[in-house]
């Protein structure tokens, strides 16, 4: 049992380690108030879906109730250690409110139906608007909450089935760049590195990656290696003043939308001090010429005037990353979400491969996820992406899934690229789309421009489903809703960050009527009677074990390798990472290991985008540019945000996650613990800002935009002059 209080000590006591050491068992629990361990019917294996860390977890059950979790010792991810929201956010799955029956409209309410009458009804229309219109009037918005099984499902269903290109996951707002800056430097989506990376490391850099609150195990491990002998040196690239940059040696605090001139600098630094492995560099990269050409021109005093920080602070940085025998960078938000997102996540990648920093021990870069299973979203074809990260541009790669899922090639639209959200919402609004099927997450408080979003999916020609586990504010404007089966009531596996495979066993029953989103997309698919091209059915599998089975094959001599994987495997010991083959029956720790990459031009999963213009690279020209699928060195040159501050908005927003809360609050806002922790939305300010603005710590005020207004209390803290801060899970 935590002995703790794991919300005022997030990340628990200590368990010092040094270099090359594995790190200490700690196991982390949390049964309901007056168990003890005594009273657990029986543990189920697991992980937690409230992150992107894939921390192992087995759940307590008792007279057919979860009641309380505890970590896995044996998991390479946590080895037992668990987070508050995975201590806590199991309790949302007993929440009264949970969704039991189908709901449908009528008159204008939705009331209680029928599995048969809700799946009719969807069927009916898809019917209807595929004589109607064709494919291109039906799409799908998911999230980063289901299970491989149920994305791979969902991918073919709606590639192959329907034949739609209008498919996308949430992700698209949050870590759609990590996959883009990836699929620009090595050719093919998957994170390099690998969390025992962290182990190994003397120096670890987190790029606008606040790592102490959106992955607090991660984070643990970074401050026992911190705690222990031979610590490494940390960099903290954050406007914000957050448990990671109190724990840098050095802290950057950039003015927003500056990272590409900031990362230019450093690479410029670099560079001009000789801190490359040019070796390295001429044998496995394209691109470093201009590379070089491009930095020459960001100096740290230019880049010091443009970003606003001193410019010994980042020659100190520069050294930091130039100097380490064994750098591991990590990437999020701070950068997937700000100006020039994808060039500046890129520039990441640059670092390590003029350094050589990829495919060894403590040498590594994650472009981290913020969804537990986001990583699946891509690999399996859910959000726009074709499965197995095969690339849609390529001919011959569209006919190999073609053949997997036995149809032919033109049955998988691949004629222009996926369809994002936003493109999506335009289609519903001028009326060529007329159904969008919403799994798993929440538009009508997650997207921008909330009010366009609401008149969107409200209009009458619109038929939207939403699929999930409680009424959110989406749902209750549905014409259908769907009720599922949400973790530890369902069977599958899901990746993390590092690419490791857990599986989760259902533990209990759902409540009511709830299906698990894999019966209800294969229940679709029987109704919709979708065919091979043979005749035989094109989902042909009928549970999560042989929906693996069918992702497999699927995966098969693919980057992302499940071949020699099994449930068997992934059920009493640690999750695995892919590629999991013949070759490395126990997964592959580290990717690109000897400077090898999928980058070759009949195996990249994309030929990559202008990094300013963002127009397509043609295949003739990627082929003349990297016919021996070297890893790609890709210069940017750091462009000025379109809104600057100006005399009506002096100032500049910024948002992001806190700790005790997971998007839209659906499931922490249920958990008595975290919703203390985290109640309401809050304004942070720096202090000489306060003080200009005349209001002091707990003042309720208004920030404002040209697109929104929200209200909340003050906090000041040590965030930069000129920003605030915002957190995003607070929709109404």
């Amino acid at each position: 049992m935590a002995t703790v209080d794991r919300v005022a000590q997030p990340w628990g006591t200590r368990t010092p380690y040094g270099p090359g050491e594995t790190w200490p068992t700690r196991v982390d629990q949390f049964p309901a108030e007056g168990l003890t361990e005594q009273d657990v019917d029986r543990w189920v294996q697991s992980a937690s879906v409230l992150h992107s860390n894939g921390d192992a977890l087995d759940i307590a059950v008792r007279d057919g109730r979860i009641v309380g979790v505890r970590g896995r010792s044996v998991d390479r991810v946590n080895h037992g250690r668990l987070g508050p929201k995975d201590l806590y956010g199991w309790q949302a799955n007993g929440s009264p409110d949970r969704l039991t029956r189908p709901l449908v409209r009528r008159d204008g309410r939705l009331v209680e139906a029928s599995w048969d009458e809700a799946m009719g009804l969807v069927v009916e229309r898809t019917r209807a608007l595929l004589a109607e219109r064709g494919a291109g009037s039906i799409g799908f918005y998911t999230s980063g909450q289901l299970f491989l099984e149920e994305y791979y499902t969902l991918g073919v269903v709606a590639h192959a089935g329907i034949g739609t290109n209008h498919v996308d996951g949430n992700t698209r707002l949050c870590t759609a760049t990590a996959a883009a800056a990836l699929k620009e430097s090595f050719g093919c989506d998957g994170q390099p590195g690998s969390y025992t990376d962290v182990d190994h490391a003397d120096a670890i850099a987190l790029f606008g990656h606040n790592m102490a609150e959106t992955q607090s195990v991660l984070w643990t491990r970074v401050l026992d290696r911190l705690a222990g002998p031979n610590p490494p040196r940390v960099l903290c690239v954050d406007p914000r003043l957050t448990p990671v940059a109190r724990a840098a040696t050095v802290h950057l605090a950039p003015r927003p939308g500056t990272n590409v001139a900031l990362m230019n600098g450093l690479l410029h630094e670099v560079l001009a001090r000789g801190w490359v492995d040019h070796e390295y560099v001429a044998a496995h990269t394209v691109g470093f010429a201009e590379l070089a050409q491009m930095v020459a021109d960001y100096p740290p005093e230019r880049v010091a005037r443009i970003c606003d920080v001193p410019a010994d602070d980042l020659r100190a940085a520069a050294e930091l990353v130039g100097t380490a025998d064994r750098l591991l960078s990590t990437v999020l938000q701070g950068f997937y979400q700000s100006n020039q997102a994808t060039a500046a996540a890129v520039q990441v990648n640059n670092l390590h491969l003029v350094r050589g920093m990829l495919g060894a021990p403590g040498r590594g870069v994650l472009q981290m996820n913020g969804q537990p299973t986001a990583e699946n979203t891509r690999e399996c074809g859910a959000d726009g992406d074709l499965a197995g990260f095969r690339n849609w541009s390529n001919a011959a790669q569209v006919a190999d899934l073609a053949r997997v899922w036995n149809v032919e090639p033109d049955a998988i639209p691949h004629w222009s690229p996926p369809t994002h959200v936003m493109q999506m919402l335009r289609y519903l609004e001028d009326g060529s789309m007329g159904m969008l099927w919403v799994q798993a997450t929440n538009p009508l408080v997650s997207l921008p421009e909330l009010g366009r979003v609401r008149s969107v999916l409200t209009q009458d020609r619109v038929f939207l489903v939403v699929q999930d586990v409680f009424l959110s504010e989406t749902a209750q404007v549905a014409d259908v809703v769907l009720p599922a089966a949400t973790w530890g009531e369902k069977t599958g596996t899901f990746t993390n960050v590092d690419r490791t495979v857990h599986l989760s066993d259902k533990a209990v029953d759902p409540p009511g009527e709830a299906r698990a989103d894999l019966d209800i997309f294969l229940d679709f698919a029987r109704r919709m009677d979708f065919r091979g091209k043979d005749g035989t059915p094109l989902v042909h599998w009928h549970d999560p074990e042989s929906a693996f089975a069918a992702w497999q094959e699927c995966s098969r001599g693919r980057p992302c390798d499940y071949t020699a994987m099994s449930y068997d495997q992934l059920r009493g010991g640690s999750g695995v990472q892919w590629p999991c083959t013949a070759e490395h029956p126990d997964g592959t720790e580290r990717l690109y290991e000897g400077g090898r990459f999928w980058a070759a031009p009949d195996v990249a999963e994309a030929y990559g985008r202008d990094l300013v213009t963002g127009a397509p690279m043609e295949e003739t020209e990627y082929r003349a540019l990297n016919p021996e699928g070297r890893a790609l060195i890709k210069a940017a040159p750091y462009l000025p945000p379109h809104e600057l501050p100006s005399e009506e908005y002096p100032l500049q927003l910024i948002t992001g996650r806190t700790l005790y809360q997971f998007h839209t609050r659906t499931k922490t806002g249920r958990a008595p613990q975290l919703d203390r922790a985290a109640p309401d939305v809050w304004v942070e300010l720096s202090a000489a800002d306060a003080v200009a603005l005349d209001v002091e710590e707990g003042d309720v005020v208004e920030v404002r935009t040209p697109r929104g207004r929200v209200e909340g209390a003050v906090r000041v803290s040590g965030i930069r002059p000129g920003v605030v801060f915002l957190p995003f899970h607070y929709g109404y």
